[in-house]
């Protein structure tokens, strides 16, 4: 049996933040939003997707941010991108959508 999306969720964000990562934004397929309990993602934006993801963010290396898009799933998928200090944010946003866009092909395999 499937483990319920909100708990799988926390474990992972558990998971992540002892490696000192952040949770920014969850990404929730509208008939799964009821299950995300928006206590558990206090600072963390829930975005509607057609897919379901956490999108974690931290300092990197040579003051960058490193940003991981992780599947909600008990399988671990994730993609990640370090942008550097001087990178726009349009950059940055454009970068996150197209590890949106890879992340959806995964999925809907």
């Amino acid at each position: 049996m499937a483990m319920h999306l909100s708990k799988l969720a926390a474990e992972i964000v558990s998971h992540y933040e002892r490696h000192g990562w952040k949770l920014r934004r969850v990404l929730v397929r509208p008939d799964k939003r009821a299950e995300v309990d928006q206590h558990e993602f206090r600072e963390a934006t829930i975005v509607e997707s057609d897919f379901d993801a956490l999108w974690f963010a931290r300092s990197s290396t040579n003051k960058r941010e490193a940003w991981e898009l992780r599947l909600l799933s008990e399988q671990p998928y994730a993609l990640f991108e370090a942008f550097e200090v001087d990178e726009s944010e349009e950059d940055r946003e454009d970068a996150r959508r197209e590890m949106e866009n890879r992340m959806r092909e995964h999925a809907h395999r």
